[in-house]
């Protein structure tokens, strides 16, 4: 019968461990795998997990002990093969030779590169002497919410006794690296017959002869600490000091949140554009609207790992949770003195920290956002990582919680914070990172994005970096394009663009989403082909509802999100052709499609002094993947030229000074020149037609 944890998940299936037999490495990798995928166990990117197996040594065919680890920047929920290093065990331990004391940390992690086995290593972690000097074949090194809550507590070696006894081992705070390893294995050498150790304001070392043995020790040891917490916290009564203020009810929060997220968004992107993400759960409301706030969030975090994604310490909005939010001159001038004073705060903390080698300081922005009554916002440079960050500050409230309920909660001193923000490998870590790509950090609403152009125009703003929200009038053609995106770039949101109310909720989405929009694509659209005498009033509606109409009230609410945020932005229409060419059977469509480009000059005029530009992009004779040739335009254009439907695609790429057929994708690279490329251009046409004389706009 398998065991059961009230505190923590109990995922280890026993078929899928038999598939994988007797491989160590595979094991390894799946318990590493299960333990991630509990984000009270470990948060994203935190945590290392290690085996050691016997090997044959390549050069000398004899057998030796081989460390597989999660290598550095690496995530134990996603862990795979690829993504973790190989060290002869004994090289490892006989750098203790060589190691020349605390000043000669840096250089030992050059060193780790001499202990490689495996030719395909990733880098190894800074955490490899942790694991490599214990003897234990798997060694798990968890970030649990509970076990932090011990490693920050006041008194943290007492609670430690009284939770585990003699049974686990403690030591104090020090920054990652080689000695800490010595520390370990002292700590080990010390008390003989731990399960683990606890390390002080940092996390948990568990181990086990197999990786089924260090799993179950590892949450045996997270349910103990969790049981005591929460034994601690029924005999106090209460958390954070009981509750100060009432929550605001769930719509009402997400209104909230709505609206303030462009402002929070364009003073959060004062140095370089962030993306949002918004947490109101019940265990951020227990907090931010307590009694110890404002005690406790100005004290940072504890563990590394929590405080390098949500920087030291977050920024507490004075806002009444009622507040009226539509003046929003009247918001920000609440706001703005609270960033300002933020920023000078964390340049002092810069300035008084730094020594002569730190690198420049980095942006001095909040990362966490706390509105007390509404919820908790977070801004990054990407969704995920902003995300992320929140999860983050969610593990940092749970080590308060427990810390509170224990003793009293205690966190780095703003020096040894500041070494590992400021730490050398972590500036070399970030300066590897991938460049980013043109539309990176922007968030773009497209319409019509469901299929044929408005598809291929979201595919292309994703690919160049953008956060894209696709909008349609079908929920399945929605579902079915978002599950062609990874996670984190994309949203949804179902939107008729003749009706106000339902543009004014896709952009609501856009802000709870990702902050706000700096890109607004309108590509949705129809076509009705007719002469004159059988045009009815219907058709002339619905082209000018959802072609000029749904045009100028999407640009109307995009502009009011965009000078909240103060950013600029970018408003493309896909117009077409036969808004400049005076053609056959088209009274309806041409003039819908000449309207969207005149009011193109129009916005473009009036919207500069916003740094809000304003351009079209008109295709023509786009018929392979595009919708409106699916229905009766398709015949209407082939009876007004005299030829079968099956004769359109060659009849119109014939009637093109280049002889091309037109692509929707085609349509997408002339967004992106205007919103990736042609920085400068505003009121301009760009037509994709393949080249059209009697089109040329000049």
């Amino acid at each position: 019968m398998q065991k059961t944890f009230k505190y923590v998940d109990y995922l280890w299936d026993e078929q899928k461990a038999a598939e994988l037999g007797d491989d160590q490495v595979a094991l390894f990798l799946y318990r590493s795998n299960i333990l991630g995928a509990d984000l009270r166990i470990t948060n994203y990117g935190g945590g290392n997990t290690s085996c050691k197996t016997i090997e044959k040594d390549p050069l000398t065919n004899e057998e030796v002990e081989v460390m597989w680890i999660k290598g550095s920047g690496g995530d134990i929920g996603t862990l795979t093969k690829a993504g973790i290093a190989g060290l002869y065990t004994e090289r490892l331990r006989n750098l203790k030779n060589v190691y020349g004391g605390l000043e000669d940390e840096d250089r030992m992690v050059g060193l780790f590169n001499h202990c490689i086995y495996d030719l395909d290593s990733k880098a190894p972690s800074i955490d490899t002497p942790l694991h490599g000097l214990l003897p234990f074949k798997h060694i798990d090194h968890l970030h649990p919410d509970a076990l932090i809550a011990v490693a920050a507590a006041k008194d943290s070696e007492k609670v430690t006794k009284e939770i585990w006894g003699d049974t686990m081992g403690w030591v104090p705070w020090q920054r990652p690296g080689f000695d800490l390893g010595l520390q370990l294995e002292k700590c080990l050498n010390d008390n003989p017959g731990i399960r683990g150790i606890v390390l002080g304001s940092h996390g948990l070392f568990t181990w086990g002869d197999t990786s089924y043995e260090s799993y179950i020790n590892s949450l045996e040891v997270i349910e103990m600490a969790s049981e005591y917490i929460e034994k601690k916290i029924k005999e106090k009564g209460s958390v954070f000091g009981g509750q100060k203020i009432n929550s605001l009810p769930k719509e009402e929060r997400l209104e909230k949140a709505a609206q303030l997220m462009p402002m929070l968004r364009g003073l959060c992107s004062s140095e370089v554009r962030m993306i949002g993400h918004f947490n109101d759960s019940d265990v951020v409301l227990e907090y931010i609207n307590s009694n110890d706030l404002e005690r406790l969030a100005p004290m940072g975090t504890s563990c590394p790992d929590h405080f390098l994604r949500t920087k030291i310490q977050p920024l507490v909005l004075q806002l009444d949770a009622n507040e009226d939010l539509t003046d929003v001159s009247k918001v920000k001038e609440k706001l703005e003195p609270a960033f300002a004073q933020y920023r000078k705060e964390y340049l002092d903390y810069y300035n008084t920290c730094k020594k002569a080698n730190s690198p420049a300081v980095r942006d001095a922005n909040p990362v966490i956002i706390i509105y007390p009554g509404a919820g908790m916002f977070s801004f990054a440079k990407n969704k995920q990582t902003s995300r992320v960050a929140n999860e983050f500050y969610v593990n940092a409230i749970n080590v308060m919680r427990g810390a509170e309920a224990m003793t009293e909660y205690t966190s780095l001193p703003r020096q040894e914070a500041f070494d590992i923000e400021y730490w050398l490998l972590e500036e070399a870590k970030l300066q590897r990172m991938p460049k980013e790509k043109p539309l990176s950090r922007k968030v773009a609403l497209v319409t019509g994005a469901g299929g044929g152009i408005g598809k291929a125009i979201a595919d292309k703003l994703a690919a160049e970096g953008a956060n894209v929200v696709l909008t349609d009038i079908s929920e399945d053609r929605l579902k079915e394009a978002l599950a062609t995106y990874p996670g984190d770039t994309t949203s949804y949101a179902l939107c008729d663009v003749t009706k106000s109310e339902s543009i004014a909720s896709a952009y609501k989405k856009a802000c709870l989403y990702f902050g706000g929009v700096d890109i607004i694509v309108h590509s949705a659209g129809l076509a009705i082909s007719k002469p004159l005498e059988d045009t009815t009033e219907k058709d002339w509606d619905i082209l000018q509802n959802v072609l000029v109409k749904g045009q100028f009230d999407l640009a109307k609410q995009a502009v009011e999100i965009m000078r909240k945020q103060d950013l600029g932005g970018d408003i493309i229409h896909i117009a077409s052709k036969n808004g400049l060419v005076s053609g056959p059977n088209n009274i309806a469509y041409g003039t819908a499609k000449a309207a969207q480009q005149h009011m193109t000059r129009l916005l473009a005029a009036e919207l500069g002094g916003d740094h809000i530009r304003v351009n079209t992009v008109n295709p023509d004779g786009v018929i392979v993947g595009s919708k409106i040739w699916e229905g009766d335009w398709a015949e209407g254009r082939a009876k007004a030229y005299g030829i079968t439907v099956d004769e359109l695609p060659a009849h119109y790429a014939k009637r093109n000074l280049l002889n091309e057929i037109i692509y929707p994708e085609d349509i997408a690279n002339g967004v992106f020149a205007l919103v990736g490329v042609l920085d400068k251009s505003t009121g301009n046409i760009i037509n994709v037609d393949g080249g059209m004389a009697n089109a040329f706009v000049r």
